[in-house]
């Protein structure tokens, strides 16, 4: 049975919380001294892929409310750091499939027809 099984908007929501984890280290692991960048970036959609994959139920919540912050990062970067414009952009397209994969199984749930 491989790990990495479950409904679509679960796989979706890791594969792009490992994306945004390898971006940071692209991006931030040049750095003279990486090593805070990457512990506020890097470390938190890593140890939510994991949490996702060990099936905790609430890893999909705090992606999307960290995703928030990473979105707005990503603007605030694409606006002020041309030289990190193509990262940043990355970082907004990811930030935004992490929101919209965590919030599926609620929209599911909220518009599913009542059992009757």
């Amino acid at each position: 049975m491989s790990v990495f099984t479950g409904p679509l908007s679960r796989r979706v929501l890791i594969t792009a919380l490992i994306a945004l984890t390898g971006l940071y280290l692209l991006w931030f692991g040049a750095l003279p001294t990486p090593w805070a960048a990457l512990l506020v970036f890097a470390l938190p959609p890593a140890a939510l892929a994991m949490a996702a994959l060990r099936g905790w139920r609430q890893a999909g919540f705090w992606a999307g409310v960290l995703a928030l912050g990473w979105f707005s990062h990503g603007v605030m970067a694409a606006w002020t750091r041309a030289p990190e414009r193509l990262f940043a952009c990355t970082e907004i397209l990811l930030a935004l499939v992490v929101i919209f994969a965590a919030s599926i199984p609620g929209m599911k749930a909220r518009f599913a027809k009542p059992k009757a």
